[in-house]
């Protein structure tokens, strides 16, 4: 029955956040944080599938997950999949936005919150950036928000450096709405027992 659960979410939260990427981020080129904004100024610079690139970036990070924190792989490899499948599923060639930048940027980010948010309430996620910060955390002892948070305000700084002043303002608003919907999303949320780290 958890096996159903995990799968509806990782299909729904994939779907619905690929929508929120392909309908009203890739528009205006704002950006998510972490992988999936990579992944997007990939798209942005050269024209490259998002989602494929968020895979092939994230594979380091998996590699690196399969040897020391098994628990981990196993509950955010089914979420890269599907959620990078879903983002090249809805691209579209000439992408037009629904609304203006400022409400396509906050719509999106409530849809990418919400749903990485039904992702993470069934205790799986998309990996990437996470994965990323808990392996620092536990080396450096740097708390994983605060990683998170400069592994987010460095990718769209480096796409407000790329695109324009625009991209970085919208992007900045995007992340804020993907991290208050994350929030409440998986407010209540018993705290997940510690990962074994594998030696």
């Amino acid at each position: 029955m958890d096996f159903v659960r995990k799968g509806l979410a990782i299909f729904f939260g994939s779907l619905i956040l690929s929508i929120g990427i392909n309908y009203f981020l890739v528009p205006f080129k704002v950006l998510d944080g972490g992988v999936i904004g990579l992944g997007l100024i990939m798209k942005y610079l050269i024209g490259a599938p998002a989602g494929l690139v968020i895979i092939c970036i994230s594979t380091p990070i998996f590699i690196i997950a399969w040897i020391r924190y098994r628990n981990y792989f196993y509950n955010s490899l089914h979420g890269l999949l599907v959620s990078s499948f879903f983002i090249d599923l809805l691209r579209t060639q000439q992408p037009v936005g629904l609304f203006g930048p400022v409400v396509s940027a906050v719509v999106g980010g409530i849809l990418v919150g919400l749903g990485i948010g039904i992702m993470l309430r069934a205790r799986t996620s998309t990996g990437g950036t996470d994965l990323l910060a808990q392996f620092i955390s536990d080396f450096s002892g740097i708390n994983i928000g605060i990683l998170i948070f400069l592994m987010d305000a460095l990718v769209i700084s480096l796409g407000g450096y790329l695109f324009s002043a625009e991209t970085f303002l919208l992007s900045i608003i995007t992340i804020c709405f993907v991290g208050l919907t994350t929030s409440l999303c998986t407010w209540n949320l018993p705290p997940q027992k510690e990962a074994k780290i594998i030696k």
